[in-house]
């Protein structure tokens, strides 16, 4: 039996610096073992100590310049809940508005259509899975009347970087997106406007409509990337591809919802105890509903719940353990992971950021990011987040589907006449029912869709607030000398959760679990992989070329499906031998 070694780092059109290491059969062209690693440490968690809280805002938004407002929006609902203060029912709208333009109907058509869509495009198809473009062409587009392209190959043709329809068209949608965001924001990609206790933009009726404009035009745009996944989607799952990057047989998933709804949440109360009490019934009325899938059961919709049981370790990551507990109890009362005495301390009110350099060892240490697991009456989880958790979850508790209704948009003349009427989209559980690489990219393009949707709604209510002269956003937040909290919400690529401790005013801890966190996180000491790892070894080469010109092409769409993000030129290590590949839009160099 013959291995080849695939290294890949760093793999491109991702957000950092993100490796893969796979042990190939060569005759079954299966991956054996693998391992996913992070590259890079930026500390956050340790500078932000010692600050005032509502520099946490501000600070966490540079965590990353793709969804610096996922931070943003995370760390003002911990300042929220820690300082006492939720902003009045307006400013919950002109957030939530904000929240959709910046980053949700932003970055996943970005995603869809210029970081993982190329992977799909009629240049690379054609030359490293020929029949399969061979095949695309004969293939009729269902959506065609939508979208306007005849076959699945004129899809992958416009999906070529630079030149292809759809590339093109999500270069100009992106702007239009940025202005809609940025009337609320002030400044992209970092908000100026987020504060605890509300937001400081003035808006007017004026505003709104403004913001209409815009979203009329991002609707056709919904409708139009929606059909295309759609059809892209049912096309792979035909020729073999339903179980590529598949990460758990029964799924296990995190969604915190999004997506406040403005009376719940600026009712919620003047304390952080208070506030803690209420979240989970203000969780349940956001528009996204939160769900925590273990096993692919859904086990709670509760947001202290998916508090209480998260854990971070660092068996395998270049961080040193710590010792001591900050709190013991959450702010009603209830132990911390279910009380189970050896687990405290690593929950994120409690984990303490050590970073250690130190040599890769596959063995043991390899990767910058820690270990994220979810506890649930006595047994460890990896978890996953991402579109699909969101979708899944909301499915849930909606009779197993996600329908969508889409206004009717006229005379949008950058789209196609078919995306101008009014439509109805419906997601349905993968008949797999398992997160997989092709499900993951539907995922997102319908979940973009429902953004959509959720902006309409919060839009509409908005403008009545407007009419009545309701405009007032905020309130002022208090200086606790002991408090604690958390914010919950959902970026473009799954669930964000930052947790904070506070005394004197001062951050005495900050852990911020980025989507990514949970999702790269390395293989723990029970033997459980992170959903990364699991999906490469979901997969098999497909590429029709001699095991030594693999490029890694299935692997690259596995981690590339979660939206990692942001490009540079591709290392690959096979053997003892580096191969440096740089990609143009035309041609291979």
């Amino acid at each position: 039996m013959l291995e080849r070694e695939l290294f890949i780092d760093p793999i491109t059109r991702i957000e950092g610096h993100l490796g893969v290491k796979a042990i190939v059969d060569e005759s079954t062209k299966k991956i054996k073992e693998a391992w996913s690693f992070g590259a890079m440490f930026r500390g956050f968690e340790v500078f932000l100590r010692g600050r005032e809280p509502p520099d946490a805002v501000h600070l966490t938004s540079r965590v990353c310049g793709v969804c610096a407002t996922a931070h943003a929006n995370a760390s003002v609902k911990a300042n929220d809940m820690a300082l006492g203060a939720v902003p009045k029912p307006f400013g919950v709208l002109v957030r939530n508005l904000a929240w959709a333009a910046l980053d949700h109907i932003y970055d996943n058509p970005t995603h869809l259509s210029i970081l993982a869509g190329p992977d799909y495009s009629g240049l690379i198809v054609s030359k490293l899975t020929p029949s399969v473009y061979d095949e695309a062409k004969r293939t009729k587009a269902e959506h065609s009347d939508v979208h306007g392209f005849s076959s699945i190959g004129d899809i992958m043709d416009a999906l070529n970087p630079l030149q292809g329809k759809i590339y093109i068209l999500a270069l100009q949608m992106q702007k239009i997106a940025r202005q809609m965001g940025v009337l609320f924001y002030g400044s992209h990609p970092h908000p100026r406007t987020l504060i605890p206790g509300g937001i400081g933009a003035t808006v007017t009726e004026e505003t709104l409509i403004e913001y209409s404009y815009r979203l009329t035009k991002l609707t056709a745009w919904a409708k139009f990337i929606a059909t295309i996944w759609e059809d892209l989607a049912n096309f792979y799952n035909s020729i073999g591809y339903e179980r590529q990057g598949i990460t758990y047989e029964k799924p296990n998933l995190i969604s915190v919802g999004t997506y406040e709804d403005p009376e719940a949440y600026s009712s919620l109360g003047e304390s952080f105890e208070e506030i803690y009490k209420n979240i989970d019934e203000a969780g349940r009325k956001r528009y996204m509903k939160p769900g925590l899938i273990l096993d692919g059961e859904l086990v709670t919709d509760k947001l202290t719940d998916m508090n209480i049981g998260t854990i971070e370790l660092v068996d395998t990551s270049f961080y040193d353990e710590w010792d001591g507990l900050l709190v013991d109890k959450d702010p009603a009362g209830n132990p911390i992971v279910w009380g189970i005495s050896e687990l405290m301390k690593y929950h994120p009110w409690n984990k303490t950021t050590i970073p250690h350099p130190q040599a890769q060892d596959w063995r043991s240490k390899y990767s910058w990011n820690a270990i994220v697991r979810f506890v649930w009456k006595g047994k460890i989880y990896p978890i996953e987040a991402g579109p699909i958790a969101r979708m899944w979850a909301h499915a849930m508790q909606n009779g197993g589907k996600v329908k969508i209704e889409l206004p009717q948009t006229n005379m949008v003349l950058e789209m196609p006449q078919g995306t101008w009427d009014k439509m109805t989209l419906e997601w349905n559980i993968p008949k797999v029912r398992a997160s997989t690489t092709i499900e993951r990219m539907r995922a997102r393009a319908f979940n973009f869709a429902l953004h959509v949707e959720a902006a309409w709604k919060n839009l509409l209510d908005a403008l009545e607030h407007a009419k009545s002269g309701s405009l007032e956003t905020s309130r002022p937040w208090k200086k606790p000398t002991f408090s604690m909290g958390f914010g919950f919400d959902e970026a473009p690529r799954g669930a964000v959760r930052h947790w904070m401790v506070v005394e004197n005013y001062k951050i005495k801890n900050y852990q911020i679990h980025a989507p990514t966190t949970p999702n790269l996180s390395p293989k723990d000491r029970w033997g459980y992989r992170g959903p990364y790892e699991a999906s490469v070894l979901g997969v098999e080469i497909t590429e029709e070329l001699p095991p030594d010109q693999w490029s890694g092409l299935d692997i690259v769409r596995a981690i590339r499906s979660f939206d990692p993000c942001i490009a540079c030129a591709v290392h690959m290590f096979v053997g003892n031998r580096r191969i440096e590949k740089l990609f143009t839009p035309l041609a291979t160099i």
